[in-house]
């Protein structure tokens, strides 16, 4: 497990910390011709030498440097303006398979990594986790609808679906602090976002939505809640 952690190190410090802003445009602006490009993948063979420690395992490398740049090279001529957050996202997860696969057929990790997810825990969190992201998000939609039409509907002093990612985004750390047994900062998050709501909630004066806000976080909540205990509960007792 050492040696997957020192090359997913390697990579990130190669496409995050050592890669500033401005070669990214170089980058994107030259393609293929660009000089960056290949200094950038030559950096990356460097740290994944250094992350192995040995040049038994030069092959690693070498399908490292040369995936790493096949990867690139294709966000960088087939991303747009506006696929760009869907490339960079394909983009890393393209990287993170590369180095797990070469983990896994050098290193005869299979056997562990299979294991790993097909245990009851890892399937247990991995099934929590989802239902609390679009799932619940859908259900929250059924739930609050009765309501929602008494809302007022000003989309354009919001961005869009911002409340349907906060509320996401506020079930799963609810769910993180249960399972690691952090009540208190269960209560923290919630005080934070009253905090926030408290001052757009005073300017509006409308009774409504206050209440329309604060069913809508409550049921949001106690569903983290509710999925937190259970999860914790069943993985206590296996």
């Amino acid at each position: 497990m050492i040696i997957l952690t020192k090359l997913i190190l390697a990579h990130l410090v190669g496409d995050f910390l050592l890669q500033t802003s401005n070669w990214v445009k170089q980058k994107e602006q030259h393609k293929a011709k660009s000089w960056i490009l290949y200094f950038h993948v030559l950096i990356h063979g460097i740290l994944a030498f250094l992350a192995l420690g040995s040049f038994n395992y030069w092959l690693i490398v070498l399908i490292i440097v040369i995936t790493h740049f096949l990867i690139d090279a294709s966000k960088l001529y087939f991303q747009t303006s506006k696929t760009r957050i869907q490339w960079f996202i394909a983009d890393q997860l393209m990287h993170f398979i590369v180095i797990i696969s070469v983990w896994v057929y050098w290193f005869d990790a299979d056997t562990y990594l299979y294991e790993f997810l097909t245990s009851e825990e890892f399937i247990l969190i991995v099934t929590a986790t989802y239902f609390l992201t679009q799932p619940m998000a859908i259900i929250m939609s059924v739930l609050m609808k009765p309501w929602s039409k008494d809302i007022p509907d000003n989309k354009d002093a919001s961005l869009l679906n911002a409340g349907k990612y906060i509320g996401i985004l506020e079930r799963l750390f609810v769910f993180c602090f249960i399972l690691t047994g952090h009540w208190e900062a269960v209560g923290f998050l919630i005080a934070a976002k009253s905090v926030f709501r408290f001052g757009d909630l005073r300017k509006s004066k409308d009774r409504k939505l206050t209440e329309y806000i604060l069913i809508g976080t409550l049921v949001s909540f106690g569903f983290a809640i509710g999925t937190g205990l259970v999860v914790a509960f069943v993985l206590s007792n296996t």
